[in-house]
């Protein structure tokens, strides 16, 4: 049976369980029990994901938490924040490829729920919740932030300025990395692609559930 590395970032209101070889594949919870556990329900919905990629995955696998940092107040709001020790080994040529191709896959799994989509999507118990186009805005805006921490310029206002953005984050991740922080800024490139992949995966799943059915 395959095995997952898992990253656990805790705080005393929220923890965050990520699997460190699986760019997007990052759940919250309220400790570590949680997150694990939420991490363990999210490997099917993965695979999907993966497969796009051109990844084979075990949703059967077994989760084995390798390494554990503190949280800071980002990851207490509910952001997975704190860049691993794991974060920081190199990636040769191959690897970066694979990785990228994740974000990538990550991406377009977006881009196919808010396609089927509605515009309105169900509310929380208490009437929260942004809709679709609000949700994508939202995304577009973190991605164009993601890029300045990559040493990028972007201001996407259209289609054809996202796809630019991505293309051109996509060409940084597949780049060899010693791994220090892109462009000498913040973020090795593990990490962003693993909070790329998230926050895409994050959203993408948010509508999912918060589509009506039918």
């Amino acid at each position: 049976m395959a095995t997952i590395r898992v990253l656990l970032e805790t705080t005393p209101k929220k923890a965050f369980a990520s699997a460190l070889d699986w760019p997007g594949l990052s759940r919250a919870g309220r400790n570590e029990a949680t997150a694990l556990e939420a991490l363990g329900e999210s490997l099917a919905r993965f695979a999907p994901v993966a497969a796009l990629a051109g990844e084979p995955f075990d949703t059967g696998a077994t989760l084995e938490v390798v390494e554990r940092v503190a949280g800071d107040a980002s990851t207490a709001f509910g952001v997975p924040a704190i860049t691993a020790d794991a974060d920081r080994v190199p990636t040769d040529s191959a690897e970066a490829s694979r990785l990228a191709a994740l974000v990538d896959a990550a991406w377009r799994t977006l881009d196919a729920v808010v396609a089927a989509a509605p515009e309105e999507l169900r509310k929380g118990p208490r009437g929260g919740g942004r809709d679709r186009t609000k949700i994508v805005g939202h995304v577009r805006d973190a991605e164009a932030a993601y890029a300045q921490v990559m040493g990028r310029k972007h201001h996407p206002v259209d289609e054809a300025s996202v796809a630019a953005m991505r293309a051109d984050l996509l060409a940084v991740l597949r780049e060899p990395s010693d791994g220090s922080p892109i462009a000498g800024k913040k973020w090795p490139a593990r990490y962003a692609a693993r909070r790329i992949a998230w926050h895409a995966l994050d959203h993408a799943w948010e509508i999912e559930d918060r589509t009506e059915p039918g």
